[in-house]
């Protein structure tokens, strides 16, 4: 059986950059362990050009009634504008204005480390949601993962903070009309992931860092631990 060794790229092209993001084309062939190349085919990704990777962050408080968590709505123009409900599989409602999502925001490369993530995590928290943590009490849940491979280089890496909901100050955001009009609101942990099975949260980085946020808080507390 032939296997896969390796790349021959013919070209690289940045097809599109100066903004968010860049387009980066390349023209390329597989290389095979007996030699010989595949047919040329072209294969496109996007990245940012000042942050490869992201942090997600998921908010939460103890209640009388168990764990909430913190939900952010806010301005997503490339689904409100660029996406068709009339190319969908299934049926869909027409996009809004906002996206229900988890504090999330961009690595940015001085942010090294395990304490690297732990303080944009923190940054990210006072600017979404108001809240002022340590990041040594940022949970950190598990490794990244890719969230589109066959065209993202992005990597998102999860993590928890317990906060005191009566700590919340208004939402400073990053000064950028991406985050005017964004809103918080509470939400029992199982609810928001029921919410995202059944399609009223639609973003996939948030039910995966909820998950693990259940399954990290389930898990026993050992002395010493």
């Amino acid at each position: 059986m032939t296997k896969i060794v390796g790349f021959h790229v013919d070209s690289d092209e940045l097809l599109a950059g100066g903004g968010f993001l860049k387009l980066r084309r390349l023209r390329m062939r597989n290389q095979r362990d007996d030699g010989s190349l595949s047919e040329q085919y072209c294969c496109d990704s996007m990245a940012r050009p000042y942050g490869q990777d992201a942090v997600v962050v998921a908010v939460f408080a103890r209640g009388e009634h168990g764990v909430d968590v913190l939900l952010r709505d806010g301005l997503r123009p490339p689904i409100t504008l660029a996406r068709s409900p009339a190319a969908a599989p299934l049926p869909e409602d027409p996009p809004g204005l906002f996206v229900t999502e988890l504090v999330a925001g961009i690595i940015e490369t001085t942010d090294k480390g395990e304490s690297g993530l732990r303080a944009r995590a923190a940054a990210e928290v006072l600017e979404e949601a108001g809240f002022v943590v340590d990041p040594a009490c940022v949970m950190l849940l598990g490794a990244g993962m890719f969230a589109a491979p066959g065209a993202l280089v992005e990597k998102e890496y999860f993590t928890a903070v317990e906060v005191e909901p009566a700590a919340q100050q208004p939402l400073a955001g990053d000064g950028s009309p991406m985050e005017e009009g964004a809103t918080t609101r509470w939400l029992g942990l199982d609810d928001a992931i029921d919410a995202c099975v059944r399609g009223d949260i639609v973003d996939m980085k948030t039910e995966a860092c909820l998950r693990r946020l259940r399954d990290a808080l389930a898990r026993p507390v050992t002395p010493g631990s």
